[in-house]
């Protein structure tokens, strides 16, 4: 039959898998819930968008008789359709209707738009460098967690992007907590900045983790950030507001060292954190030259005390208060046995490092003042 093509299950599957939190979130244009078909002799092109962040995938086909045509096909239909088939998916088409077959004797058919109702993709990419996928996948897990999703300060509901000619740099921070990674082994000779919003970090971390890129090529289009496998493109665009100054407070100058077994200490922030049983209350840490002491009363549960080794620690007695929470989601993201941190004062920062040949991480949380709960 003419107007017809031939596709895995598996392939279109994965695809519109990634598409679906685009296409299934409202827009002021109701055509963003549909998914573009733009459909060759030799590919299939899919496009998604909701304005903010655009994807645009490519699919080698089976079979085809078709030099070109796009149309728009309901994009959540279809995704719950093809979920439920198997096998090799045969797809013929008309101005009116999209029709899917398959050996299971399935048939169903979609009613099609005109592509000209799909806003356009930003084209002419200029590509910025070449990353290492499963890298920078890594990366952002390491401070995406700390991204709020709806912080009343606008600039804090992205994450910062940073390439200089010594490293490429994400911060995030919720306001209580910052969260950084770098590495050398990006360098870009002219400094760039940008802020990303959250839902274009959690989507383009799960395109990096499930897409089997090896590598991918970062770019700019239009004023948007780009991000490109072999097979597909993901378009975001950056957030307008200006990131918090954030280098003076990373300072660590007259700071103290201090290093502790990791997997004990956040064992103890496991059970400090259990105790606090929904509430918003502070757990009391004493560092001294030997010893860590972490204590917590709850008159509606109990108490906590429990004493931890602290090595390399020279200064006198520091008693501070954190909300162990804070501390704990944090620490995760670390490697290693051992973990360091930096003191200065009950009422500065309290600063975890991480070094190693590929990245350096750096988490900073603030103590609970005296004042509060």
């Amino acid at each position: 039959m003419s107007n017809s093509f031939v596709i895995s299950q598996k392939d279109l599957l994965a695809t519109l898998f990634f598409m679906q939190p685009i296409c299934t979130k409202r827009t002021t244009i109701t055509s963003t819930s549909c998914i573009l078909f733009l459909v060759s002799h030799k590919e299939l092109i899919l496009k998604a968008t909701d304005l903010e962040i655009s994807l645009q995938y490519s699919c080698s086909l089976m079979e085809s008789s078709v030099e070109q045509v796009q149309f728009l096909v309901p994009g959540k239909k279809i995704f719950d359709i093809v979920k439920e088939m198997e096998g090799d998916i045969e797809c013929m088409f008309d101005e009116a209707q999209l029709t899917l077959k398959s050996k299971q004797h399935i048939n169903v058919s979609f009613n099609i738009k005109n592509a000209q109702e799909f806003p356009p993709l930003p084209e002419r990419i200029e590509n910025l460098m070449q990353i290492d996928a499963a890298f920078l996948s890594e990366m952002l897990g390491k401070v995406s967690f700390l991204i709020p999703q709806n912080n009343a300060t606008p600039s804090l509901n992205g994450l910062f992007f940073e390439l200089s000619s010594k490293e490429l740099k994400l911060t995030t921070t919720d306001g209580h907590c910052l969260a950084q990674v770098s590495t050398d082994k990006y360098c870009l000779d002219t400094d760039k900045k940008w802020l990303l919003p959250r839902r274009a970090i959690f989507e383009l971390k799960k395109i990096l983790e499930n897409c089997g890129a090896i590598s991918i090529f970062l770019g700019i289009c239009d004023s948007q950030l780009v991000f490109s496998g072999e097979h597909f493109n993901f378009f975001t665009k950056l957030l307008a507001d200006e990131f918090p100054k954030y280098e003076s407070i990373l300072q660590r100058d007259a700071f103290i060292p201090a290093t502790m077994n990791k997997s004990e200490f956040v064992k103890t922030l496991r059970r400090s954190s259990c105790m606090l049983s929904g509430q918003f209350l502070a757990t009391n840490f004493t560092f001294a030259q030997d010893s860590l002491k972490v204590s917590l009363k709850n008159t509606d549960v109990g108490n906590l005390e429990e004493t931890l080794s602290l090595n390399n620690y020279d200064a006198d007695k520091l008693e501070m208060r954190f909300y162990s929470p804070y501390l704990l989601q944090g620490l995760q993201a670390f490697d290693g046995e051992q973990v360091t941190c930096y003191l200065k004062g009950n009422s500065r920062p309290i600063i975890f490092t991480s070094s190693s040949d590929q990245c350096n991480i750096t988490y900073l949380v603030m103590p609970v003042s005296n004042n509060n709960s």
